[in-house]
């Protein structure tokens, strides 16, 4: 269950490309205009650790066990530097990618899904998830115009799926849709097809959310002076 906090926990999911980043800006834009206090907290984004997992996967040096633990570090250093202070001070977070995520590349990868279970215990349970849904062929298209190529990770070339860059990326990400659908009735995700016009997206998360912040009873409040960012790290 959730914890009690006066603040709203909304994680967003999904595989690469999909437009997380993108609605997760625009919904942070709008709950900021109803008068609502918002940050947005990215995945791998710990001024701790975040340097070090970059450098290691530019090196192409992470196993498993390291890969999830690593991960874990930065979620944890996370909840404690922005995510629960801001919760507690009445904000809503919105999670640009939460545990879910380790919990399909992990799988993905090998780990056993009741050792990720325990590692990412300590993680409060979100108030919504959206889950952004695309067909891997449209992902695919996204991820080559808007970045030119496929990085080892993304693609899931340290699986050894396939010598085809292409290829890799579309069995690697095929098995994380499969791992994400594997979620959405065990923590009720709410699907969102991805696929559709951005403002469609865009609607139908405002629609679920103020559907939340109404059952909850949520009140906006006024930020007395909002031209200043409101900054949780220590």
């Amino acid at each position: 269950m959730p914890e009690q906090y006066p603040g709203k926990l909304v994680v967003i999911e999904g595989t690469d490309g999909v437009g997380r980043s993108t609605q997760a800006a625009m919904l942070k834009h709008w709950l900021e205009v109803e008068g609502y206090g918002v940050i947005i907290s990215e995945w791998n984004s710990s001024t701790l650790i975040s340097n070090a997992i970059n450098k290691a996967k530019s090196k192409n040096a992470l196993n498993t066990v390291t890969f999830s633990l690593l991960y874990a570090t930065d979620l944890a250093d996370r909840l404690n530097s922005e995510i629960i202070p801001a919760l507690k001070s009445g904000f809503i977070v919105i999670a640009d990618r939460y545990f879910y995520t380790a919990f399909a590349r992990d799988a993905v990868r090998g780990a056993d899904a009741g050792w990720l279970r325990k590692l990412y215990g300590f993680a409060p349970a979100p108030d919504l998830v959206f889950y952004l849904r695309m067909p891997i062929d449209e992902l695919l298209k996204r991820i080559i115009c808007s970045r030119g190529g496929l990085d080892f990770y993304e693609s899931g070339r340290d699986l050894g799926m396939s010598s085809d860059l292409y290829q890799s990326f579309k069995l690697y990400q095929s098995k994380i849709v499969h791992e994400y659908e594997r979620m959405v009735d065990e923590y009720q995700f709410k699907m969102i097809d991805a696929a559709a016009h951005p403002q469609h997206v865009q609607k139908l998360l405002r629609a679920n959310l103020s559907r939340l912040l109404a059952e909850s009873k949520t009140e906006p409040f006024v930020n007395s002076n909002p031209a200043v960012p409101v900054n949780f790290q220590q």
